[in-house]
């Protein structure tokens, strides 16, 4: 891949996949979608260095069709397809020979195979049966359980946290190699990602909950079908329970009248219960500035104090920001405008500045090298970071969690798992358990320790099936 060489450089030498299955405590919509089970992908990459050396390492995503392919087909069949997508993209690591630093090989991967790869996916029978292609940010999500674990061996096979190894000691190029600024008071000539990482990453994280569009508000609103498992079901009792201080709303993005109603009834108990900020989710069903527009101009004039802790607005508009350049100038006037789905790459992000979003949301689901490249270039760029869930469960939570302690978010790190399947991470609970419960509204990072990530695998008993 170059001709520099550390005697820290790994390759590739096997790669092998999980599944794990699990069903929702309560329903999250998607948009137009409503989730009631998930699957996991993890995966286990060993790699050797130029020793000859051997160590392993970890990796985990949700497999969200619903967030990553938006579409009318049924989620069994994305599902199925996301899954022969992702031993595609087993094997292509297996065979992947390049050396290097996990950034080095993982642009590599993300800009030399992950095309073709998607290329030729799409182009098989049994894809084309389904009579859609698979989109690229589910083509991520795919490949970022394998990029992760790279991360994370590497960090294994220096003996250091993963996060100590983003600099020149153990990169055989700085970010130049990587990035191109917009601005000219921006370098990254002899620039890498710890330069961009806060200086005293924080073991402790303000945990925002996310109130899905499903979510009763009210006793009223009750069923009787939630579980009662003890675990909170309404708002009020969430916040009381974890100490909550933000909130995420979900909103429809195609109702005017419900996303403010939501806003207000929601804001009016956040108010009540001294929650700090809110931020709204319009999940993409957006395609008129002024839908946004109109809606944060009625709260400014009818709900002031609502809207003052409004913090940002996340990815009102379709994800797909190269087919959909609309100009959002108008909302980032009135509130901070975060990209998500549309933040691909660094590209995009410098795409999306372009057009007036002031923000980005980095995900780990789109791989730990994309997502450190979007940081550092969003960064010196004068754009806010935060980081967003997936509804990352078990080892999907670590990589997350420590990417918003490092990149220093507009306010700690969204996380929802234990709203969602809490049970599905009882054994990663039990070595971690600040990570998997929140309280005084705040997830503990404190128990993470050793080589790479700092999962700890060794101690979290749990049995993965090929």
């Amino acid at each position: 891949m170059n001709n520099r060489q550390k005697p820290t450089d790994i390759r590739v030498v096997k790669s092998q996949m999980y599944l794990l299955p699990f069903a929702m405590r309560v329903p999250l919509k998607f948009g137009a979608e409503t989730l009631t089970h998930f699957t996991c992908l993890r995966a286990c990459i060993t790699v050797r260095d130029r020793a000859g050396n051997q160590s392993v390492g970890w990796g985990e995503t949700p497999m969200s069709a619903p967030w990553g392919w938006p579409s009318a087909l049924s989620y069994e069949t994305r599902l199925t397809s996301m899954i022969e997508f992702s031993r595609r993209c087993n094997d292509a690591w297996s065979e992947f020979e390049s050396w290097g630093h996990p950034m080095e090989l993982g642009s590599d991967f993300l800009n030399n195979r992950l095309p073709a790869i998607l290329a030729e996916h799409n182009a098989s029978e049994s894809q084309k049966s389904i009579g859609e292609p698979m989109p690229y940010l589910a083509a991520l999500i795919c490949s970022s359980a394998f990029d992760i674990a790279v991360h994370d061996a590497f960090g294994q096979s220096c003996g250091l946290d993963t996060y100590r190894t983003y600099n020149a000691n153990f990169m055989n190029h700085d970010l130049a190699h990587y990035l191109e600024p917009s601005d000219t008071t921006v370098s990254y000539a002899g620039k890498y990602p710890e330069d961009f990482f806060v200086a005293n990453p924080p073991k402790k994280l303000p945990a925002w909950h996310l109130v899905g569009g499903l979510d009763p508000i009210e006793a009223s609103e009750l069923t009787g079908t939630e579980p009662d498992d003890g675990i909170p079901v309404l708002l009020r009792d969430w916040i009381d329970t974890d100490g909550l201080k933000y909130l995420k709303i979900k909103l429809r993005g195609n109702d005017a009248a419900w996303d403010y109603d939501r806003l207000v009834r929601i804001g009016m108990i956040a108010e009540e219960k001294g929650v700090i900020a809110t931020t709204a989710d319009f999940n993409c069903m957006v395609n008129d500035p002024a839908y946004v527009n109109e809606i944060l101009e009625r709260l400014q004039a009818e709900h002031p104090g609502i809207y003052d802790a409004l913090l940002y607005v996340e990815q009102p508009f379709p994800y797909d920001l190269e087919a959909n350049r609309i100009d959002v100038h108008s909302v980032s006037r009135r509130k901070p405008l975060f990209l998500d789905e549309s933040a691909h790459d660094w590209q995009h992000v410098r795409l999306g500045r372009e057009l007036g979003w002031t923000g980005v949301a980095l995900k780990t689901c789109k791989t730990q090298t994309g997502a450190l490249l979007s940081h550092c270039w969003a960064r010196p760029h004068g754009m806010g970071i935060m980081v967003q869930d997936l509804t990352n469960p078990m080892l999907a939570q670590i990589p997350h969690v420590r990417l918003a302690a490092h990149t220093g978010t507009i306010g700690g790190v969204e996380t929802n798992s234990m709203q969602f399947c809490p049970a599905s991470s009882n054994p990663e609970a039990k070595v971690h358990p600040g990570l998997y419960r929140r309280r005084a509204g705040m997830v503990d990072l404190s128990t993470l320790s050793g080589p790479g990530f700092g999962y700890r695998i060794d101690e979290i008993q749990r049995e993965l099936d090929t």
